[in-house]
């Protein structure tokens, strides 16, 4: 027994001497990570000189019992530095340099674990070289945090009895960890932001996921843990045509032994304020696999669904007709706008190449040519996907721009796949897509830059059906920023003309109101990132308030820089962006009234013109009450405004 015995304290003390640890600062070393190799792989994260995870361990498990990660043996090591100039053509700023540290750990067994270290992030990801094609049956992936933290976390809603369908759409709960209750189980989907005040905030998300399953979260007692959805085996199909899967394999990927898997994000911001501009997903994606981007077009579109199709003071019945669509189209050129859309109901019998005996969609291409406007068509995800190439031919020789994908709802591998194959085609067709029932950006903007916006957030449809019981909306405007949007841009569909005060705002699903005031409807348009934006309201309306429609029209939808001047997250935020030397702010606030004052000494020398679109003295009382204003300002100039609640502004200086 003793014999035993001091064997095994032998082998446990050659273990223990056998553990290293490999530390990976950023370029500034504000934040840094260290990698212990042992019996397992485990990441740990340093913020502020604080550890804020630890032991948080890293493994995929194979079907022929491969687990990479795990009594594993580090053949070589290799680090260096790399500085990226990314050009960003329709991201929140046109480009940026990327600098970070690197961390190659090569294992035996042919695989490795590649880990960048950058001022706003820690990044890892496994590589593998072999060479037949691998099933992947799970990947742990552990957000370990060492301190109490409050999380703000969209869980998925619970619609289906498929625990991995989602349209990845609901408004953020405050969570704090050790405290599961009703949630133990729950999955969430991501970006999710973890807080502290010792360090300041942490983003959860992953980017460049490709042929390989989203990810879900649901709570540990440290934290968080990763849920991936298997590959699906059998499907049904939906009143929309779309297949939904009804079973399911017991892995969640075959793919090809030889690439590189999609990147765990932890990406790191001292300040809320730098949250909304945190580059991380972006510059970890893949480069642009389209050679010429010219004809992509980013802009604003006239929109019928949010509006139930709703037209007055014309003289024919309004509905989904062409005389309907004819008109959207001819209050698009007239006021400048790029797209208008034909949304659900132009084509019939789940067949996209049979349109509507109502809606005459040659006639409407061809019109819209002549009015310098492009179409976009609504179309279900199974129905475009199933006939991708003759859709996206046929359309594409009658003009139009691009199509509105929806009801994605699912991560798993083949829907994953499913949105680069489209991506791919509609490029092919000089087509831009609009993905709706969608999971979160995972850096395809970069990848297919055609892919102009995402929906995957609560917008601002979901006021046709939600009661203010049940939906807070600006707070919920003033968290987006903050955790989706770090992901990429988001389709809220703003632009609402009926605003209403919480005690006086219910769904409508005919004739819909927003949340708040106006000015903070136009504020939107600034605050957010969106290449691709609808004016969602009716065109009549806009056509009876023409000083704001004018104003919303005036706000371009890609720029070359963005910066966050001032704003916590849940209370308010204030953005300022720049194109070709014209600057936009916006801000927004949640239920609460509050001052704002935004010194202008960004400004160059001279007088300056501002446009100030805000709140009027009764928007407290009258939501739709504002003032537009213009004034001359210079660097000296402060600017003190008022927001009412659940209010807002919108600026614009030029020369």
């Amino acid at each position: 027994m003793k014999r035993i015995l001091a064997c095994v304290l032998v082998l446990l003390s050659a273990l223990t001497v056998s553990a290293k640890d490999y530390t990976l600062s950023s370029p500034s070393g504000n934040i840094s990570t260290v990698v212990r190799v042992d019996s397992t792989t485990t990441l740990s994260v340093i913020a502020k000189g604080v550890t804020v995870m630890q032991d948080c361990k890293v493994a995929m498990r194979l079907a022929d019992s491969t687990v990479l990660g795990v009594n594993a043996k580090i053949r070589k090591d290799t680090r260096g530095s790399r500085t990226e100039n990314i050009s960003a053509p329709f991201y929140r700023q046109s480009a940026f340099q990327a600098s970070y540290n690197y961390l190659s750990l090569r294992y035996d067994g042919n695989y490795t674990l590649q880990v960048r270290a950058y001022n706003d992030g820690i990044a890892y990801r496994f590589v593998t070289s072999f060479p037949e094609t691998i099933e992947v049956v799970d990947e742990t992936v552990q957000f370990n945090f060492t301190d109490a933290f409050e999380s703000i976390i969209p869980w998925k809603l619970d619609v289906s009895a498929d625990p991995y369908e989602s349209s990845f759409e609901n408004q953020y709960a405050f969570q704090k960890v050790g405290e599961y209750g009703e949630n133990k189980d729950r999955l969430a989907f991501l970006p999710i932001v973890v807080r502290n005040e010792k360090w300041g905030n942490i983003l959860l998300t992953e980017s460049d996921v490709e042929d390989y399953p989203g990810m879900f979260v649901k709570l540990s007692d440290k934290g968080f843990k990763a849920v991936f959805p298997p590959v699906p085996t059998k499907y049904k199909t939906s009143s929309r045509g779309v297949e939904r899967p009804v079973s399911y394999s017991n892995i969640i990927a075959k793919t090809s032994g030889s690439r590189s898997f999609p990147w765990r994000i932890i990406a790191y911001a001292e300040s809320d304020s730098d949250l909304p501009v945190n580059n991380m997903v972006y510059q970890t994606a893949s480069p642009s696999r389209i050679d010429e981007i010219e004809w992509i077009t980013p802009g604003q579109s006239a929109w019928d669904w949010w509006n139930a199709n709703l037209l007055y003071n014309v003289p024919f019945k309004a509905g989904i007709n062409t005389d309907t669509y004819q008109h959207h189209i001819d209050f698009a050129a007239a006021n400048g706008l790029k797209y208008a859309i034909l949304d659900e109901g132009w084509y019939k019998d789940l067949n996209p190449l049979t349109t509507s005996d109502e809606v005459n969609v040659k006639y409407l291409c061809g019109y819209a040519q002549e009015s310098n406007v492009k179409l976009l068509l609504w179309i279900s995800s199974s129905l475009l996907f199933n006939n991708a190439e003759e859709i996206c031919s046929h359309y594409a020789d009658l003009g139009i721009g691009g199509f509105k994908v929806d009801f994605f709802d699912a991560q798993d591998q083949k829907t994953v796949n499913q949105i680069y194959e489209l991506a791919e085609i509609a490029a092919k067709y000089h087509l831009v897509l609009d993905l709706h029932g969608m999971y979160k950006p995972t850096g395809l903007t970069r990848t297919f830059p055609n892919l102009l916006n995402f929906e995957g957030v609560f917008g601002l449809e979901q006021l046709k059906w939600t009661s203010a019981d049940d939906a807070d909306m600006p707070l919920n405007d003033v968290l987006i920023p903050y955790i989706r949007m770090a992901a990429g841009p988001v389709d809220y569909t703003p632009g609402a003309m009926r605003n209403a005060r919480r005690e006086e705002f219910r769904p409508i699903f005919s004739r819909p109101m927003s949340q708040g005031t106006r000015a903070h409807q136009i504020a939107l348009y600034i605050v957010y990132d969106a290449p691709l934006v609808m004016l969602c309201d009716s065109p009549s309306a806009y056509e009876e308030d023409k000083a704001t429609t004018d104003f919303i029209t005036s706000i371009p939808t890609t720029f070359q820089n963005t910066t966050v001047l001032s704003g916590e997250i849940g209370k308010s935020i204030v953005t300022m962006r720049e194109k070709d030397g014209v600057y936009y702010i916006g801000g927004l606030t949640n239920w609460n009234e509050r001052d704002i004052d935004i010194p202008l000494d960004f400004l160059s020398e001279g007088t300056w013109r501002a446009r100030i679109y805000k709140d009027g003295v009764n928007a407290d009382v009258t939501a739709t009450d504002h003032v537009i204003e213009n004034i001359n300002v210079d660097s000296s100039t402060s600017l003190e405004l008022h927001m009412a609640p659940g209010g807002g502004f919108a600026i614009i200086i030029e020369k």
